[in-house]
């Protein structure tokens, strides 16, 4: 499945989880964004942490929503993207 069918059909789930793994502001990026997405694929997720969020509440996001969504599933904090990169991608992410 798509990642974009895949997350239209659990927006809520996603963001529900964000909320359980100390992160706010879940947003997609890249592929699904331009709608050139496609089977396979991964579903790349920007999330901003709250003070305290560890590796672990990182980790568990992503276990759980490549569970949830069926598909592999990158999840990313401003923090973790190349400073060259940032800003495009900040300005093209668009909200769960």
């Amino acid at each position: 499945m798509k990642p974009s069918a895949s997350l239209e059909l659990q927006r809520q789930a996603v963001r529900l989880a964000a909320a359980r793994y100390q992160t706010t502001n879940p947003r997609v990026f890249s592929s699904v964004v331009r709608d050139d997405d496609a089977d396979g694929r991964d579903l790349d997720l920007l999330v901003d942490p709250l003070p305290g969020t560890t590796l672990f509440d990182l980790g568990g996001l992503q276990f759980e929503l490549e569970t949830l969504l069926g598909v592999p599933v990158d999840v990313l904090t401003p923090g973790d993207l190349p400073v060259k990169f940032r800003a495009k991608v900040l300005s093209e992410a668009r909200p769960v």
